[in-house]
């Protein structure tokens, strides 16, 4: 079942990048109490990932904190020394938090999976956008091709604010 606007997101823990190393955090962790937009991306270092969807959110920080959210989270099925590498070669690890879901399980649990063996890339994360408030999807845009930012850009979920 893939989740929808009004669902509360499924229980989930992801790999950041601490100073001391790797660590754990729980969706709880990063959402409860919080106002997140929260993007899910195929891979890290991805054409589309890197050149379009990311900087679109990085370039728009102030914008997001005007409308009031609390924090960008941007999550991919890639190991915690990826997407830490990602963060620091991007220059938006300063401004957005980087979730590992090197299993994908959480893009699992979402229903937001995209198989992409078949370009030897196994299962990865659709890609999309979307607002979390105290852990409940409260604006969500699934991009229809995992090579398109349109609909889960930056731009859209200003426009949704």
């Amino acid at each position: 079942m893939t989740i929808k606007v009004g669902d509360h997101l499924p229980k989930a823990s992801f790999a950041v990048m601490t100073p001391e190393g790797p660590a754990v955090r729980s969706t709880d962790d990063i959402f409860k109490g919080r106002r997140v937009v929260l993007i899910g991306v195929p891979g890290a270092f991805t054409p589309t990932c890197s050149n379009v969807h990311l900087p679109g959110f990085a370039n728009r920080i102030d914008d997001f904190k005007e409308k009031g959210v609390d924090a960008i989270a941007v999550t991919a099925v890639n190991d915690v020394f990826v997407m830490h590498a990602w963060a620091s070669s991007s220059d938006a690890g300063a401004h957005i938090s980087f979730l590992a879901d090197g299993n994908g399980d959480f893009a699992k649990a979402l229903g937001l999976t995209l198989d992409l063996t078949e370009r030897g890339l196994g299962v990865r994360s659709q890609r999309y956008s979307m607002l979390v408030e105290d852990g409940v999807v409260r604006q969500l845009n699934v991009e229809a091709s995992a090579g398109k930012a349109d609909v889960s850009s930056a731009e859209s979920i200003l426009h949704q604010l």
